[in-house]
């Protein structure tokens, strides 16, 4: 195709390698690569054969100001000579066929056999059809990369190219970019700081075989553990069931219901910095337990009592403490963040992450967020964003009231 494979160093620096995979959002890598080059990265883009069928070599090596690299054999030593270099090493966007790749591990083109030779960070932007995205086998490979480390950015729900609406569009650009950049900057803002997070819901039995729950997924509380991992504090993730990667980044407590949920935190938060309670523990719970299976031939009346309040709890016994800083979540159903703000007063906390659940691209089982991150002297309103960009969001709160001081 007349591009040169030349090994040449990136002009900016850090240089990121970007793969370009078969995938029709493939037409946004220009856009990404600008985007790079805005916030001062060098970029050395690498495409597979498939991906030169959306969008022109030239046109990437003209906005990269690099030579696209594409054939393994003009140059037989470029996949250790550009990783070498490299700060991170971004797909986006990542095909079904290249992700599974990765994961085998296959090196059957340039792409591929870079993967392989790089050591350093990595992420993947998935583009693809809801079903393949959703496709029990492909999720089982795409786990085993996020589990040895390498980042998922989570594609957003939408309409498809194929004219289907699910999951599966790429992350925006400005995601994909702040994901990548937050891990370039690498700042270990938490280091010594222990940081106990609580995720997902919990499950409240009637009998033996029901139970009463709600929506939580917990994705919102696993990216507030992620993040404060990321940020070099060391991790408690107290998590209810959920069907979501193992944590790997800390020391995980399973539990189940709401007792479990309590005794756990009270167990662990006297020793920690500070305190996210993520998870949706139920409000309520059956007054009796029926240890045989209700039939329906005996037919049953619910009757329903209150469970403890473990947020107004631990910040009652940390009254006149300093430590730990702790933060709630109000999932609400409406736009009112006065309740957050009473929820604050009322239960004691330092800080209320409000979102409302009915919002398109907020709450529960979604890939990202809209929160307003509540104190006593002001509300932040943020636009919707991943959930990871939101664990971001809340922690920079959370060390901005820490440096400034707090009513705890």
């Amino acid at each position: 195709m007349g591009i040169s494979h030349t090994t040449k160093r990136c002009s900016n620096s850090p240089c990121i390698i970007l793969g370009v995979t078969g995938s029709i959002a493939a037409y946004k890598a220009p856009e990404l690569v600008r985007a790079f080059k805005d916030v001062s990265c060098g970029v050395r883009v690498v495409m597979t054969d498939a991906a030169a069928r959306f969008v022109s070599p030239l046109s990437l090596e003209v906005v990269s100001e690099n030579p696209v690299v594409m054939d393994s054999f003009s140059d037989p030593l470029v996949h250790i000579e550009l990783t070498r270099d490299a700060a991170f090493f971004l797909t986006a966007p990542a095909s079904l066929n290249t992700i599974t790749k990765f994961a085998l591990p296959l090196a059957d083109n340039l792409l591929t056999t870079m993967f392989t030779a790089y050591s350093g960070a990595s992420a993947i932007a998935p583009a693809m059809n809801s079903k393949m995205y959703e496709n029990p086998i492909f999720k089982r490979r795409l786990n085993f990369l996020k589990s040895m480390g390498v980042i998922e950015i989570p594609p957003e729900s939408g309409s498809l190219a194929c004219g289907d609406v699910g999951v599966g569009k790429m992350a925006a650009i400005e995601t994909i970019v702040s994901t990548v950049m937050a891990h370039l900057n690498g700042k270990k803002d938490m280091a010594g700081m222990k940081v106990l997070v609580t995720a997902g819901p919990t499950r409240e039995y009637i009998d033996p075989v029901r139970f009463l729950t709600n929506r939580s997924s917990g994705k919102m509380g696993y990216a507030v553990a992620y993040e404060a991992a990321k940020r070099g504090a060391t991790v408690t993730l107290i998590s209810g069931p959920v069907s979501l990667p193992v944590f790997n980044a800390g020391r995980v407590i399973n539990v189940e219901t709401s007792s479990e949920m309590e005794q756990a935190v009270l167990s662990e938060y006297k020793n920690s910095h500070i305190v996210v309670k993520a998870a949706a523990v139920s409000d309520f719970k059956p007054e009796t337990y029926n240890s045989l299976k209700i039939t329906r031939q005996d037919g049953f009346n619910l009757s329903l009592t209150k469970t403890h309040d473990i947020l107004a709890r631990i910040a009652k016994e940390r009254a006149g403490k300093k430590t730990p800083f702790i933060v709630g979540f109000a999932a609400e159903t409406g736009a009112n963040v006065e309740r957050a703000r009473e929820k604050l007063i009322k239960k004691g906390a330092d800080l209320i992450v409000f979102n409302d659940v009915t919002a398109e691209g907020a709450g529960f089982d979604v890939d990202s967020n809209i929160i307003s991150i509540v104190t006593e002297e002001q509300v932040i309103d943020f636009p919707q964003m991943s959930k990871s960009l939101c664990a971001g969001k809340i922690f920079d709160a959370v060390l901005n009231k820490l440096t400034t001081g707090h009513n705890g």
